[in-house]
């Protein structure tokens, strides 16, 4: 990500020497930000009461309070995510490291390249505004009511289907892969609707005995059959007024697509023993895994009861076309999982994240889940799979192994800046290149 791909941050710098103030306010305003200049930390300081910037940039030798002392008074700051990068002479490196220590998000030696300035200031603000969504989401699932996770183009697609579709009064079919959401678009579709004070009966069509559906689905009249005891109302009947969640529909059996198919027509029910036609108010959301037109086209499902139930139709995307949320997502589940065992909250380097966007998650949100919260407690480490499977027979591959393994956690502690990377190992940047292509490193 570079600065052309954010929006322009203000920018708070702070540098004693006026010239060189005046240089990094003139670079930074030509990189598209909105930089405010200081001549001390003290003055910065102060118009962190008024103001907040998205991120600062500080000397670290400065007369009076210097860039040390001031990275801890703005990270004692109640409630402010304030990414500091810190500019430090040639012998300041062991400072450099004591910054980092102390929460600073970066530093560069000077002199700098322009360039490189720029780039870093864009990757930390990158880094505040993944924090910053990390916790809207976690915001938003603390409060009540569903909420779909994700900023990818999938994802907004599907809430903008959600939110078009929930007011309307018609039946839904929701397909989509196992573990990508379909229950969660079903609550979403309810609470947004005007049903959403009425009832919410979900009922898991693959769990039903073939011998008890008609009369759980449909209801009975007292002595209706042997042991039948008392008049009760079905699923539908339960469901009035609100939703009915038909979940694995493909799953019922002929006979009762038959009848259900009837009584959605009809828009009432008949219960088993009785000849009485009662009315129904609902609204039907069939959930399936499976295509249901095709299997309707196909035969297996009776059509005339997809088409009776596909009023509308949403298709939930699988994980794997998500992008960069499957990153962001796993860090919101390792955080609130970290946090539920009384854990440091984990924090996922540059290659794990690459490593977690190349699976393929064929358990979509359910598996990811599962090995955000393993991670959490230490359980699950990719960084075996950050290199490619390498043959471990012969000295140049154990050096091949070696190589990568060094690279991979060399553009891990740099996070991804192969300019940083380069320098740090020794090597020239397109040999560099060569290698991340030959190891499968590749961004």
């Amino acid at each position: 990500m570079t600065s052309a791909t954010l929006s322009p941050a203000r920018l708070f710098i702070v540098e004693d020497d006026a010239d060189h103030l005046a240089a990094l306010c003139d670079l930074l305003d030509a990189a598209g930000h909105v930089p405010q200049g200081f001549s001390s930390a003290t003055e910065a300081l102060a118009a962190l009461d008024t103001a907040t910037p998205a991120l600062i940039l500080t000397d670290l030798r400065m007369p009076g309070m210097d860039g040390m002392a001031f990275l801890r008074a703005v990270k004692a700051l109640p409630e402010r995510d304030l990414p500091v990068i810190m500019l430090t002479g040639h012998g300041d490196v062991v400072h450099a490291v004591e910054a980092i220590r102390a929460g600073a998000e970066d530093f560069l030696e000077k002199p700098y390249d322009a360039a490189h300035l720029v780039m870093v200031i864009a990757r930390a603000l990158a880094a505040r505004a993944t924090r910053a969504e990390v916790a809207r989401l976690q915001g938003a699932l603390a409060g009540d009511g569903p909420e779909i996770l994700g900023e990818s183009r999938p994802i907004r697609a599907l809430r903008d289907r959600i939110a078009a579709l929930a007011p309307l009064d018609i039946d839904v079919v929701i397909t989509g892969e196992t573990g990508t959401g379909k229950e969660l678009v079903a609550r979403a579709l309810h609470d947004g609707s005007p049903r959403a004070r009425g009832p919410y009966v979900a009922v898991n069509c693959a769990a039903l005995p073939d011998s008890m559906v008609e009369t759980l689905m449909f209801g009975h009249a007292e002595g209706a059959f042997p042991g039948a005891g008392p008049a009760r109302p079905g699923k539908l009947e339960a469901a009035q007024g609100g939703t009915l969640i038909l979940d694995e529909v493909e799953a019922l059996a002929p006979p009762a697509q038959a009848k259900l198919l009837r009584a959605l027509q009809e828009r009432s029910v008949e219960r088993l023993g009785e000849v009485t036609a009662r009315a129904l108010d609902l609204r039907v959301i069939a959930i399936s895994k499976t295509d249901l037109r095709a299997a309707a086209q196909a035969g297996s499902f009776r059509p005339d009861l997809f088409y009776r139930l596909a009023g509308a139709e949403i298709a939930t995307p699988p994980l794997r076309e998500t992008g960069e949320d499957i990153a962001l997502i796993f860090s919101h589940y390792a955080q609130l999982a970290a946090r539920r065992y009384g854990r440091p909250d984990p924090e996922p380097g540059w290659a794990f994240r690459r490593e977690l966007l190349r699976r393929g998650w064929p358990g979509n949100m359910r598996e990811l889940k599962a090995a955000a919260e393993a991670f959490a407690l230490g359980l699950l480490d990719l960084r075996a799979d950050d290199t490619p499977a390498l043959p471990d027979t012969t000295l140049a591959d154990r050096v091949a192994a070696f190589e990568a393994r060094e690279i991979a956690a060399a553009l891990d502690r740099f996070r991804g800046n192969t300019l940083r990377v380069a320098d740090h190992l020794g090597l020239p940047r397109r040999t560099l290149n060569d290698k991340m292509r030959r190891y499968g490193l590749g961004g």
